[in-house]
């Protein structure tokens, strides 16, 4: 038990370095498109900052994780070795492939996979939680868009009488502070799906006692491997983000930023495991849409959108399969 729990752990890890990988896109696109800073130096920026996350938020997000997507009672070490596997292997394939797809929602279409296939059915699922969850999916990006556009309205109409000059070097260094807040909400938001998913399974072990809750050294481990994820960071998807969607300035990079900032810190204080992909793709859509209508790419946009749809059922099917392959290795 203690080394299969222990393998699931690393496993669990391994996607949460994954999610890093993925979401560098996420924390580091607008910041390097506009040549703010370099890439290494970029990443290296939200690095720090995705790991200072962890002693500034609570775990609202890890409970919900933990809690409010499948039944306790059916919960076992097999059933989240399938949850994490199926997810890890949908988020690899659209990381290498430069898809900016939702990692949050592999890992619950994970968890949502493994359950029906252990139970046969739908009857081990938390639909309130699920139906939360499903809801952000459009509300998270819709949120990102419209505050992005709002953003970037009233900062060009502030600085409307400046010199184009003056306002570029202005909002290059606001951008550090925007692309630091954005790396808090994402390591606030994103980190602690991985606490929740390690929190339940050391539970379901029986390894934390009579009451749920999330281990000190989980957050810091957690943390501490998104940051080495994004340090890393996933070059391909980083490229569609801050590039191909839309040609980003200074004040669009900061405008986008901030806006998906603002977004995360909400539903992370509302224990809402929101997508910070859908959410920073839909800030930099309503930054480049303010523009003109044209100047972003609808082609690209409606590829990502057709990754964010297929996630939750593609790594759901990917999560009963695993469980079924477990099974044959190893029984709860």
């Amino acid at each position: 038990m203690i080394t299969f729990v222990l393998i699931t752990i690393a496993l669990a890890l391994l996607f949460d370095f994954y999610n890093g990988m993925n979401d560098a896109a996420n924390s580091i696109a607008t910041i390097v498109s506009t040549r703010v800073l370099t890439p290494k130096l970029a990443v290296a920026w939200a690095a720090f900052f995705n790991f200072v996350a962890a002693f500034f938020f609570g775990v609202h997000v890890a409970n919900t994780i933990g809690k409010g997507i499948v039944r306790f009672d059916i919960v076992t070490p097999s059933l989240i070795f399938a949850a994490v596997l199926g997810a890890i292997l949908w988020s690899a394939a659209m990381t290498h492939l430069g898809f900016p797809i939702s990692i949050s929602h592999s890992l619950i279409g994970g968890l949502i996979g493994a359950a029906i296939s252990r139970m046969g059915d739908t009857s081990a699922l938390v639909m309130t939680g699920i139906i939360k969850v499903s809801v952000f999916i459009v509300v998270a990006p819709l949120l990102g868009l419209f505050v992005g556009s709002l953003m970037i309205l009233a900062s060009t109409w502030i600085v409307r009488l400046r010199p184009p000059s003056k306002v570029d070097r202005w909002f290059r260094v606001l951008q550090l502070f925007s692309a630091a807040a954005y790396s808090l909400g994402h390591g606030t938001n994103d980190a602690q799906k991985t606490m929740g998913i390690i929190a339940i399974l050391l539970f379901s072990a029986g390894m934390l006692g009579p009451e749920f809750y999330v281990p000190f050294w989980v957050i810091i481990t957690c943390h501490l491997f998104i940051s080495m994820g994004t340090l890393i960071g996933g070059w391909k998807v980083i490229h569609t983000l801050g590039v191909r969607i839309t040609k980003l300035r200074p004040i669009d990079g900061f405008c986008a930023e901030t806006a998906s900032a603002l977004t995360l810190f909400g539903t992370a204080a509302a224990g809402i495991p929101a997508s910070t992909t859908h959410t920073i793709t839909g800030a930099i859509i309503g930054v480049g849409s303010v523009k003109r209508f044209s100047a972003v790419r609808w082609g690209v946009a409606g590829h990502i959108i057709t990754a964010w749809i297929f996630t939750i059922p593609c790594s759901a099917a990917m999560g009963w399969l695993a469980y079924k392959i477990t099974l044959h290795f190893y029984h709860p």
